[in-house]
């Protein structure tokens, strides 16, 4: 068989091979990977690569790996699941890093983590003074949790005795110049509406517009093809 046409059968079944085991397995953020799970999914995709180019074996051995280390990452996921324990050690615990605003030494040494990463984890939470934390903990991700001293903590409109309106999610109503009818009918609208709002625009035909949206107070955004983007409030 030709050696390219093999390559296009591999990667067909590499890809499908994938697309089944990753839907098995769930999906995750990359943020959200605990160092494990990031080391077995290169080393799956990994696997995957080579069933796809290493013309110099029989693919069925490479097939096999796929497969096993897919079945042990499923096995693992549920038996960390049901036995806490194991998904501690599999997975670390999260570590508190600061405690009343002082550096956790020790904890940091337990981790081999740098007091420079701890900084720049840190900043990228936009805190830069030690002493407005009450606590911070390294997740099992790398990522980190802050818990403000209190007189540092942002003032809510709960705190200050202002009433707010619920929140509520806005609704899109034409993407890539296609009119999305199921949520124009979640908001009681129909295309006649739609059509007389877009005129208010000089919008004509629909294919003109890259989005319209409809915030939950009742005003319009909308995005033209041609980067002219309005915006007008329901009561104008």
């Amino acid at each position: 068989m030709n050696e390219g046409l093999v390559v296009i059968v591999r990667s067909v079944i590499s890809f499908f091979s994938l697309l089944i085991f990753t839907k098995i397995l769930g999906k995750q953020q990359i943020s959200q990977l605990a160092f494990f799970d990031y080391v077995l999914g290169i080393t799956i995709g990994s696997i995957a690569a080579t069933l796809t180019t290493d013309l110099s074996s029989r693919a069925w051995p490479h097939w096999v790996g796929l497969i096993t280390w897919a079945v042990l990452s499923y096995l693992m996921e549920v038996i960390t699941m049901k036995w806490i324990k194991v998904g501690e050690y599999v997975d670390g615990k999260p570590t508190i890093v600061i405690k009343k605003g002082k550096i956790m030494e020790d904890s940091l040494k337990k981790m081999k983590f740098r007091a420079a990463d701890l900084l720049s984890l840190l900043r990228n939470k936009n805190v830069f003074d030690l002493s407005e934390i009450e606590y911070a903990i390294l997740e099992t991700n790398g990522e980190i949790s802050i818990m403000l001293k209190t007189e540092h903590q942002p003032l809510t409109p709960k705190d200050m005795k202002i009433k707010t309106e619920p929140l509520a999610l806005g609704t899109e109503l034409i993407y890539d110049g296609v009119v999305l009818d199921e949520n124009l009918r979640s908001i009681n609208k129909g295309r006649k509406w739609l059509m007389s709002e877009l005129k208010k625009y000089n919008v004509k035909e629909v294919s003109e517009v890259f989005l319209a949206f409809i915030n939950p107070t009742g005003s319009l955004y909308i995005d033209k093809y041609n980067d002219r983007i309005h915006r007008r409030n329901k009561n104008e």
